[in-house]
């Protein structure tokens, strides 16, 4: 049985695509209001009024940046798509195995932007609140364009996926990594914490202690990061602790924004000219004469002194 208006629906998603996220942005609202009222009465302390307006503020110029960019990642798309190999068709399973695709793609820019310094540079700003509510998952890059991190998600037009899909599927995926960003979540059933990424898991993501460093990549799937080896289960004897390892200490927007960019640019000009493209390419940290530390670095210390049972 078909739903004439639902392969309607899909037909101009993947024509022109349908941006959900606008449409999203109310119960976005609805529910950062929701949580701080919770926060109130149960968590006094997971809400702070510089640190919420900073996630805000955030939010408000990423959304601006993509409006003035946005139109050139399509452009992207569209000249892959012009080029395709193949057609692939508009149906129930090409929409299933898109979103599939690209939550892969998701999970290896997720893990390259921790991964790889220069696409850390325009993540690290979505990490850097020492806070973990609703308001957080607005934190979001003004960089993403120049750091070329769209470069992960469009190239299935390529292989047939119109930009249209792309574009879809893309914010349906954003949507759903919004509510992960709370504590008033514990955990969900075993079979969903099994396959998807839950609040739970997100948390360890978002933490500082080096059990947690550079863990549970995911956007809606966590089977990526079980399958790839990056998987971490929250424990409750070890409670997370948020931010990033070297705490900005401000809530200035230019800082949040730029900060790593500018310790890059340092790097770059005091650094010996062997050294330079590692500051650029290698993981946030390195340094070519050892004074910093990366994040194996300090899981590696960390284990050592907890012994054989961990």
């Amino acid at each position: 049985m078909t739903v004439p208006w639902l392969g309607d629906l899909a037909a101009r998603a993947a024509q022109g695509g349908l941006d959900v996220v606008p449409f999203a942005v109310p119960l976005f609202v609805l529910a950062i209001m929701a949580e701080m009222v919770w926060a109130s009465r149960h968590a006094a302390t997971a809400y702070e009024p510089g640190d919420t307006l900073a996630s805000l503020l955030m939010g408000v110029g990423s959304t601006a940046i993509g409006a003035v960019f946005g139109g050139l990642i399509v452009l992207a798309s569209g000249w892959l798509y012009v080029h395709r190999v193949e057609t692939v068709p508009v149906a129930w399973w090409s929409w299933v195995l898109l979103f599939v695709l690209d939550d892969a793609n998701y999970y290896a820019f997720h893990r390259s932007a921790h991964r790889v310094r220069w696409f850390w540079a325009s993540h690290v700003n979505h990490h850097s609140s020492q806070h973990y509510n609703l308001s957080t998952a607005l934190r979001q890059t003004w960089t993403g364009f120049p750091a070329l991190s769209f470069a992960f998600r469009i190239w299935p037009a390529l292989i047939g996926f119109s930009p249209g899909m792309l574009l879809t599927v893309g914010g349906i995926n954003l949507v759903y990594q919004f509510w992960i960003h709370t504590e008033v979540i514990g955990r969900m059933p075993r079979w969903f914490e099994a396959v998807m990424n839950t609040p739970s898991h997100h948390r360890v993501h978002h933490a500082t202690n080096p059990r947690y460093l550079d863990r549970n990549y995911a956007g809606v799937f966590i089977v990526w990061d079980r399958m790839f080896g990056t998987f971490q289960a929250e424990r409750d004897d070890d409670p997370v602790r948020y931010g990033i390892v070297s705490q900005l200490g401000t809530f200035a927007l230019t800082t949040i924004a730029f900060h790593e960019w500018r310790a890059i640019a340092r790097d770059l000009w005091r650094a010996p000219w062997a050294a330079k493209a590692g500051y650029l390419w290698r993981v946030p940290g390195w340094t070519h004469d050892g004074s910093r530390d990366t994040s194996d670095m300090i899981r590696e210390r960390w284990t050592a002194r907890q012994g054989p049972s961990e």
